[in-house]
């Protein structure tokens, strides 16, 4: 994909930042955010929000984040959020003009004013998976034969099965279930992270009920170089295992205030009249064919995919609002 999505996420935090009555500093914390591209993106849009906003890369991985400062000019976390945000000492996070990019291996030190976005996280994050054997629940686990990589079934604990009975009631022989506790510890950590604001998760989603009803390697699935992998017990380590995330289990932890398609977000953001502008760029310059010309082409196809119902529009955008706006 193009730079298209993050300028409409641009344009969002726009909104959102008139929002809470223009704060400044206005601190946006991208979880996951992986090489930076997203970031690099947004921050390309130039937002009206920009002397405010203080953008925050949090990545775990250390060999990201160094590939980070080649996409994008990076500060020290104390310039961008002050010592107590940078997790030093105390101190508030930084004023001042001009848009600041940081990146930090974890959340601020502080709770902040702002937004935090997590677009195609959760589905990474660990689950246990557990399947309905007659009217009992065993968990799905992972063991080392002689083929390599195997599942184990053991009955599931107590509070596994009943978690699986209440999320599952009417789940069939051999349906499955995953148990994202991870991800509905990573939801409250983000949301006590803000002190007013608003959680932005963009993910496949499904609820649980629904996914014990499908053939479970339809939501659990795998990915290597862009495209899709084997089963997840093949070669482990050299492919993504990723899972759809179940609404209701993160609503079990707080509830979304809203809850939509990615088509339908973009829309409410101003897509299509950035993809108008780009027609009409194609139109004026496709006779030179130039390489003005050929990115509002590009922009053309990648709005369209950004809104194939049965491709990336199809993500669901769940959005938590902290606080009083």
């Amino acid at each position: 994909m193009g730079p298209l999505f993050g300028a409409v996420v641009a344009r969002a935090l726009d909104e959102w930042w008139e929002g809470l009555g223009r704060p400044d500093p206005y601190i946006v914390v991208e979880a996951g955010a992986g090489t930076g591209t997203l970031a690099r993106d947004v921050l390309a849009a130039a937002p009206e929000c920009g002397p405010a906003l203080r953008y925050v890369l949090v990545e775990r991985s250390g060999a990201l984040r160094e590939r980070q400062a080649a996409r994008l000019p990076l500060e020290l976390p104390s310039l961008v959020l002050g010592p107590a945000g940078a997790g030093d000492e105390d101190g508030e996070a930084a004023h001042g003009s001009g848009q600041l990019a940081t990146s930090l291996a974890g959340f601020p030190g502080q709770r902040f004013t702002g937004v935090v976005l997590a677009n195609e996280l959760l589905d990474n994050l660990p689950f246990v998976l557990v399947e309905r054997r007659g009217h009992a629940w065993s968990e799905v686990r992972v063991g080392w034969g002689v083929g390599g990589a195997e599942e184990v079934l053991v009955p599931a604990a107590p509070d596994l099965a009943t978690e699986a009975e209440r999320l599952a009631p009417a789940a069939p022989e051999g349906g499955r279930v995953p148990l994202q506790h991870e991800a509905a510890r990573w939801l409250r950590g983000a949301v006590s992270a803000l002190e007013r604001g608003r959680l932005v998760v963009v993910d496949y989603a499904d609820a649980s009920a629904s996914l014990a009803a499908r053939p479970w390697l339809d939501w659990v699935r795998t990915y290597r170089g862009h495209s899709r992998g084997g089963h997840p017990l093949d070669d482990p380590g050299g492919q993504d295992v990723t899972c759809e995330v179940a609404v209701d289990q993160l609503a079990h932890s707080r509830v979304p205030d809203c809850d939509g398609s990615q088509a339908a977000f973009l829309a409410a953001h101003g897509i299509e009249e950035l993809a108008a502008a780009a027609r009409a760029g194609w139109q004026a310059g496709a006779a030179k064919g130039d390489l003005a010309a050929l990115r509002h082409k590009s922009r053309i196809g990648e709005a369209a995919a950004l809104l194939d119902p049965a491709g990336l529009g199809g993500f669901r955008v769940l959005e938590w609002v902290i606080g009083s706006l």
